[in-house]
């Protein structure tokens, strides 16, 4: 198939899509049926070397891989998108016999993995959860992207003004004047794509899970 571009919301923010790589012509399209009900737009591939020379990953998807594809299975084809860099969420389909095949695979990167036959509000609500991590996961990289364009002074004005500091409190404990601390917040928002203060903490704080997750992460 050619894949199409997915349509933007009216917020102009592309809807995900799920990318269904399946040999088996039926449950392709029971998977489209599945996830068209379900409101989630559906790509459908027929081997692991279609799905590798056409699709297109540079927007949200979540990648369903059947794992026992001829010519190509399912390992296969994760490790070729590791070879690429890309870095999407993937679910495995799997028989019973492949579940340690499976565990590997997520051991290598892998989101998840779902047995033959599945329930299909399962499948819907895994997929879901899937996009949605990988959303907060983007979101938070850019925000720690933006967090990195800041000077030092402004790193300073951001951590008082989200501490609930007004700008004279701001400027008495950093001993400048109100504004010298008025224009840094200004640019603080500015590069930190944040409308309101409320917009700012909340980026902060995205941030910061970010930093408590990799201090829990094991080394």
């Amino acid at each position: 198939m050619t894949p199409q571009p997915a349509a933007p919301d009216a917020a102009g923010v592309t809807a995900p899509v799920v990318m269904i790589v399946d040999d088996d012509d039926l449950m392709r399209a029971a998977l489209r049926r599945i996830f068209a009900s379900a409101k989630i737009e559906a790509e459908l591939y027929a081997s692991g070397a279609e799905f590798l020379a056409q699709a297109r990953l540079d927007r949200p998807v979540c990648i369903l891989l059947d794992f026992n594809m001829p010519g190509m299975n399912g390992l296969e084809v994760q490790a070729r998108l590791k070879q690429r860099g890309v870095d999407k969420p993937i679910i495995f389909l799997t028989g019973a016999a492949d579940v340690p095949i499976a565990v590997s695979a997520m051991r290598e990167g892998a989101s998840d993995f779902i047995q033959k036959p599945f329930d299909n509000l399962q499948l819907v609500a895994r997929v879901r959860v899937a996009l949605e991590r990988r959303r907060i996961d983007d979101e938070r990289s850019a925000v720690l992207r933006r967090l990195s364009s800041l000077t030092v002074a402004e790193c300073q004005v951001l951590d008082l003004l989200i501490a609930g500091k007004s700008d004279r409190e701001v400027a008495r404990a950093l001993k400048t004047n109100q504004r010298s601390v008025g224009l840094h917040r200004q640019r603080v928002m500015q590069k930190m794509n944040a409308p309101t203060l409320d917009d700012l903490v909340r980026l902060r704080l995205l941030a910061a899970e970010n930093a408590l997750s990799a201090e829990a992460a094991p080394s």
